[in-house]
């Protein structure tokens, strides 16, 4: 019985795969190849003529000036939609890309699938900031033990990890993250490592108080700073001035003014308090050569 309603589910399945799939998807792949090909062969074109308008710039008139920077003007606007198609077409993965995840694909086909990405990691960054906070408040006023500690230090490496990965797959769909940005997240990794690898002793202890405290601080900025970026970004993209990968950042960009009031005295204590950290992270450096030390693994 059972195998006869299997072969009848079968039989009678709405959808039939057919050959001509397989064939549609071998042109677009083809299609996809012939147009990034192209792509490449203007842009070395744009290029050259950038270079030989530079040349030329060096010894004309006024008038013909103008008419180079009209021209490099739409020059630029070229590489823009060249930019904004190659998002939809498949590219060699990055270096960091690379030895993570390997020579995969990461392309995403849709505007839907892009975007349904892209707040995917606005919702991964929001809850991993409440769980942050919450659990730098438990190590810091209930549990001062050093395993809590090694979990909440290994909690941050893998979560500024994942954000490097996520944010290198958004580039590679079109997303123009700012370079600081991911260079932040790189250096905030390496940090959280040198807090996981800190051996316990008197100076840990020192800075331990300190680094909770401008966690728990800084997770509730942050927890600010996307809402009021999230609600700028929609408003934003819904009168078109803003891209729909675009997302909410932990620092400040230029559309950010619009109702920037309430946050800023939150943004200014916070960089004061990591210059605190940093401070007494240095002092702690050169103060004590036994700090440097236990670093060292024999």
């Amino acid at each position: 019985m059972c195998r006869e309603g299997v072969h009848q589910n079968i039989h009678f399945c709405p959808y039939k795969f057919s050959p001509l799939t397989l064939q549609k998807l071998e042109e677009l792949t083809n299609l996809q190849t012939t147009c990034s090909s192209a792509i490449s062969k203007q842009r070395k074109c744009l290029k050259d003529l950038r270079r030989s308008l530079t040349k030329c710039s060096q010894t004309c008139d006024k008038k013909e000036l103008e008419l180079i920077k009209d021209i490099k003007t739409q020059i630029k606007d070229k590489e823009n939609v060249f930019f904004d198609m190659e998002a939809y077409l498949p590219k060699k993965n990055g270096l960091y890309l690379n030895l993570v995840l390997g020579n995969v694909n990461v392309t995403l086909l849709s505007n839907q699938a892009k975007f349904a990405y892209k707040d995917e990691y606005e919702k991964f960054k929001l809850y991993m900031t409440i769980i942050l906070m919450f659990g730098a408040i438990t190590c810091l006023f209930f549990l001062n033990c050093r395993v809590t500690d090694e979990i909440f230090n290994f909690l941050l490496v893998w979560y500024y990890c994942t954000l490097t990965i996520r944010e290198s797959i958004l580039m590679s769909n079109g997303s123009r993250i700012k370079g600081w940005w991911v260079s932040h997240h790189y250096v905030s990794t390496f940090l959280s490592g040198v807090m996981l690898t800190w051996p316990e002793g008197p100076m840990y202890q020192m800075f331990r108080s300190q680094f909770l405290a401008f966690s728990i601080y800084q997770s509730f900025v942050q927890f600010l700073q996307y809402y009021y970026q999230s609600g700028c970004l929609y408003r934003l993209r819904a009168l078109g001035e803003r891209n729909q990968l675009d997302l909410t950042v932990e620092g400040f960009q230029s559309w950010m003014w619009r109702g920037l009031t309430f946050l800023l005295p939150f943004l200014f204590f916070g960089h004061v308090s990591q210059n605190l950290s940093s401070s007494l992270f240095y002092f702690c450096l050169i103060s004590n050569y036994s700090f440097i030390a236990s670093f060292q693994i024999f």
